[in-house]
């Protein structure tokens, strides 16, 4: 499988809005402009992974691209924060 250098950037574009989301909506837990890219992407491979298996389905696009990395990454920051504090929140 061969990525266009356009479908990288819009890969990157999608990691670093749903990472930069995701650290708002999730305070506290931010990782600078490269981590939240790196998990933005890897809520983006969760959320790929894990809606399908769940039924959700929210619709096709750039949107609702973002909106699934988005919610992904901020299942990995929770995850992290769990983790982190010992399991509070």
């Amino acid at each position: 499988m061969q990525i266009s250098n356009e479908g990288i950037l819009v890969i990157l574009f999608v990691g670093l809005v749903a990472g930069w989301l995701a650290g708002k909506i999730v305070r506290g837990t931010g990782f600078g402009i490269i981590g939240d890219i790196l998990v933005g992407i890897a809520g983006a491979l969760l959320a790929s992974l894990l809606f399908p298996k769940l039924g959700i389905r929210i619709g096709t696009g750039l949107v609702s691209e973002i909106v699934y990395s988005t919610i992904g990454a901020v299942i990995l920051l929770l995850i992290v924060r769990l983790l982190r504090t010992g399991g509070r929140l």
